[in-house]
C-alpha cells in the first residue's frame, strides 16, 4: 500500500482543527445561552417576588406590618410552611428589602420624587445586599430556591 500524499495529511489536520474548532464554539455558544437563560429567569422571579411583596406592603399602615407581610409573602413563595434556622435568617434578611419599600412607598417618598427632601430608599440596593449575602453564605444564589419541583396530585374522579 501507498503512503498517503503529504497534502492529503494537512488537509486531514486542517478538517480536523475545523470540527475541533466548531465543537468549542457549539461549547460556548451553549454555555452562553445557558448562562442568559439562567439571567432571565432570575430576573422574572425577582420582579414577580417582589410585584407581590410591593402590593402587600403597599397596603400596610406601618413598617412593622409592612416587613410582617412581606416575609409572609416571600415564606408563601418559597412554600415555606415550617420554619428553621436557616429559614429564619434568610427572613430576617429579607427584612431591610421590605421595609426599603416601605419607606419608598410612603407619602415623603413622594414628595422626595417630587424633588422635595433627601433622596428615596434604595431598594434594589437593599436587594442587591440580600442576594450578595446569600450568595457568600449559601452553595447558590437565592432565585434558585424557586426551582423546588412540585409533584403533581393525581385526580381522583368519584
Amino acid at each position: 500500500m501507498m503512503p498517503e500524499p503529504s497534502f492529503l495529511d494537512a488537509l486531514t489536520l486542517a478538517a480536523d482543527r475545523a470540527t475541533a474548532a466548531e465543537n468549542d464554539f457549539r461549547r460556548d455558544i451553549a454555555q452562553r445561552v445557558k448562562a442568559l437563560e439562567t439571567e432571565r429567569a432570575f430576573a422574572f422571579r425577582r420582579l414577580n417576588l417582589m410585584r407581590a411583596v410591593a402590593e402587600m406592603v403597599a397596603g400596610a399602615e406601618g413598617e412593622e406590618i409592612a416587613v410582617a407581610v412581606a416575609t409572609a409573602v416571600l415564606r408563601a413563595k418559597l412554600g415555606w410552611a415550617n420554619d428553621s434556622e436557616a429559614r429564619d435568617a434568610v427572613v430576617s434578611r429579607f427584612a431591610p428589602v421590605a421595609q426599603a419599600m416601605f419607606a419608598s412607598l410612603s407619602p415623603e417618598s413622594t414628595a422626595v420624587a417630587a424633588g422635595e427632601g433627601t433622596p428615596p430608599p434604595d431598594v434594589i440596593g437593599a436587594l442587591v445586599d440580600f442576594e450578595r449575602w446569600y450568595g457568600e453564605t449559601h452553595p447558590s444564589p437565592f432565585w434558585t430556591l424557586f426551582e423546588n419541583y412540585m409533584p403533581e396530585t393525581p385526580v381522583v374522579d368519584f
